[in-house]
């Protein structure tokens, strides 16, 4: 099952320590921000002016708004804050412009990096961000090393659990989810009658369900039934930021989609509003299964 500490953290934090979030878009955020008090360590809010979801359960805590933009003031605010760990938690739907950043000291470090990083995709940028701070003073931790509850156990999650037909397509979609993730283009794909039919891309794993709800009725899968939805970190990712994830939305959307469950890599995957996620699939008869990781963690 998964796991279900409903206080502390997997990460052995100073009593002393300050943990600030980057908050930005869906439910992560708000989840890691409750974990952290629960376990005593109320944290500081950085909300990402326009992606931050949610934000009356975020300014509960002390917050501070940070445009994309204004990236380069970043290290001076968390060190105005005396904040020690970070966690990047949640979406971003868009890139930092560089023709719109102010100028400053700061940012006049980073721009190499950042110009560096925005080359090499998702993943790249993440992890010369993470680089960045650490060099700055700043330890970047993971929101599953600090919340453990949110990880994605190994098994079965719900009562239902795959067929014989259904690791077939659990094969071949994870397979394309890999290969797709080593290009960093996504983290999920869909496989049914043992091939896969569908790519994440950017529109990500909603737009993706959708695509397939609409394939449906498209030649080559008429008639067919049931299909799995993959999800799995991407090869050499940095597990610090941006593990895959399932919320109740994907669970819905999967079960319009005509799909029999959902697989993810343990230990590499969040899951997240956990019960709610895996009381809905068993209400609507879906799997959901945690994989053995591919892969030791990178990035911890």
């Amino acid at each position: 099952m998964m796991k279900t500490e409903t206080a502390g953290t997997a990460l052995d934090l100073p009593s002393d320590a300050k943990v600030g979030i980057i908050a930005g878009g869906g439910t992560l955020p708000v989840e890691v921000a409750a974990g952290l008090a629960e376990a005593g360590h109320p944290p500081i809010i950085i909300l990402v002016d326009g992606q931050a979801d949610r934000q009356s359960d975020l300014t509960i805590y002390e917050h501070e708004s940070l445009a994309l933009e204004d990236i380069g003031s970043l290290a001076a605010l968390l060190r105005r804050r005396r904040i020690t760990h970070l966690v990047l938690a949640g979406e971003i739907r868009r890139r930092p412009r560089l023709v719109d950043m102010r100028p400053s000291l700061g940012l006049l470090a980073l721009i190499p990096s950042v110009a560096m990083a925005l080359a090499r995709g998702d993943d790249g940028l993440l992890k010369i961000l993470t680089r960045g701070l650490e060099a700055r003073g700043v330890k970047v931790v993971g929101a599953h090393e600090v919340v453990s509850r949110l990880v994605a156990a190994e098994g079965p999650l719900t009562k239902a659990v795959p067929r014989k037909s259904d690791w077939r397509d659990i094969e071949a979609a994870r397979t394309a989810a890999k290969a797709i993730g080593a290009l960093d283009i996504g983290q999920a794909a869909i496989a049914i009658g043992g091939r896969a039919i569908a790519l994440e891309g950017v529109e990500g794993t909603h737009g993706l369900l959708e695509r397939t709800q609409q394939l449906r009725g498209h030649g080559r899968l008429a008639g067919k039934t049931r299909g799995v939805l993959v999800k799995c970190a991407k090869p050499g990712q940095e597990l610090r930021a941006d593990l895959p994830s399932i919320g109740p939305r994907t669970v819905e959307a999967a079960h319009a989609a005509g799909l029999a469950g959902i697989a993810v890599e343990a230990g590499h995957s969040l899951i997240l509003e956990g019960p709610i996620v895996l009381a809905r699939a068993n209400a609507l008869g879906l799997f959901v299964f945690g994989l053995p990781a591919a892969e030791p963690g990178h990035g911890n």
